[in-house]
């Protein structure tokens, strides 16, 4: 079977806007077709077999990826965990939760009633102690929210980092003492606050006794993800472990989901999406959405609609693309915010004049239907919308399950030396 992608998914792809691609096609840089029954232009094979970033449509290394099982029964905290899109795809990738800890009293309560097995902790993380894990937890994980930091005297170490909560997960990290660490955050934490912010990790990282050995921006929607959703992920290895391991991200999953993947029986789901609540619009405003086509914006209103929409805005000049926003069943979604039908990050159904229900935000999410949302309904919304995708999840856990089994096979080939936080050395038992 040929390889199709259409040109959207191909933007997607390389990571760059729909006018250039089409600059590339007029160029005849690349070929495409239109299929006339679906409407849709597609890049000819030919054209994506000559680009190296496409290698991964035409080899499948998923496949022997997705074989990959714990050695053994390895343990992990998770902070910042939110209704657990995160830990839920470590947990189907092979790990096992010692701890689970959310300030979020609905977001906690997600976690309980879906895994009542877990320890949830529902506390400020400043209030936990971790001391009694250290040495018998393999890993922690978690999303600490991104906060400037102090830089008197530019020591850019661990104290610098006091008062924010990545101080917290620095803390846990030096309790706990584990193999390993991920921490995971937006796309922006590389350049937050002029690049200063993740300097200052990258120091506590060194400071505490681990190697970062992976610090990427991924994409979501190269591991079965149906959203345009970008994550910085951070993998460190405690230094006694680092010489003897390569970490590795995942490989990509040979195809791009999109939205109709997510709401349709098919690839993704067995069922269509199940109903449920979810926010309506004003009638004016229903009345304009209701001329935006499928994968359309604001600019796709005659003009007069267009100034009376976006009033001052008009005159600002930018794209401004999630206003007025209708998805497109072709395309992956355009990243989740707290709430569907704010003004300036629309997301509206493919071809019904509303905002997705919270149903439809948690498949895009990679959520299973199973998997139930305490709280009113904004607090679903943003409980979602801030959850890192469970496929996302799942694809990291298990690369991070492949570089456990590495430290595994090496502690059985010879005894490695532990070094402790206070520069004492033991060995293991």
């Amino acid at each position: 079977m040929k390889v199709k992608v259409s040109k959207a998914i191909f933007s997607d792809i390389m990571g760059t806007s729909k006018r250039v691609v089409e600059s590339w096609i007029k160029s005849g840089k690349i070929l495409s077709v239109h299929d006339s029954d679906t409407d849709i232009e597609y890049i000819l094979e030919d054209s994506l077999k000559k680009i190296e970033e496409l290698d991964f449509l035409f080899n499948d290394y998923w496949d022997e990826f997705s074989q990959i099982s714990p050695a053994r029964n390895y343990k992990i905290i998770e902070l910042f965990a939110g209704c657990g899109g995160l830990a839920l795809g470590l947990e189907s990738a092979g790990f096992e939760s010692v701890l689970v800890n959310e300030i979020d009293t609905d977001a906690s309560k997600t976690l309980k009633l879906n895994r009542p097995n877990w320890n949830v902790i529902n506390k400020d993380v400043s209030e936990v102690s971790f001391l009694k894990f250290h040495n018998k937890v393999d890993m922690i994980s978690g999303g600490f929210p991104c906060q400037a930091f102090s830089y008197a005297g530019n020591k850019l170490g661990f104290d610098d980092t006091r008062g924010t909560l990545f101080y917290e997960f620095a803390r846990a990290v030096k309790e706990v003492n584990p193999k390993v660490f991920v921490a995971e955050n937006v796309k922006g934490l590389s350049s937050h606050d002029d690049g200063r912010t993740l300097e200052t990790i990258r120091s506590v990282i060194k400071e505490l006794g681990y190697e970062l050995v992976a610090e990427e921006v991924l994409k979501a929607i190269f591991y079965k993800v149906p959203q345009k959703r970008e994550r910085l992920i951070l993998v460190a290895v405690r230094n006694d472990l680092a010489p003897y391991v390569r970490y590795a991200y995942p490989p990509k999953f040979k195809q791009v989901f999109t939205v109709s993947d997510a709401l349709k029986s098919g690839r993704l789901y067995n069922q269509d999406v199940p109903q449920s609540t979810g926010q309506s619009y004003p009638e004016r405003k229903e009345e304009i959405m209701s001329l935006i086509p499928q994968g359309g914006y604001w600019r796709d209103l005659p003009d007069d609609l267009q100034r009376e929409y976006m009033k001052g805005s008009y005159h600002l000049g930018g794209g401004k693309t999630g206003v007025a926003r209708r998805l497109s069943w072709e395309e992956p979604s355009l990243t989740l915010t707290c709430a569907p039908a704010q003004k300036q990050t629309e997301r509206c159904h493919p071809v019904e004049t509303r905002p997705l229900t919270v149903r439809e935000y948690a498949r895009i999410q990679t959520f299973p239907d199973s998997w139930e949302f305490c709280g009113s309904q904004t607090s679903q919304y943003k409980q979602i919308g801030n959850a890192v995708p469970v496929n996302l999840g799942h694809a990291i856990g298990m690369s991070l399950i492949k570089l456990l089994n590495d430290i595994y096979i090496s502690d059985m080939k010879t005894e490695l030396p532990i070094i402790e936080n206070n520069g004492q050395i033991r060995f293991r038992v």
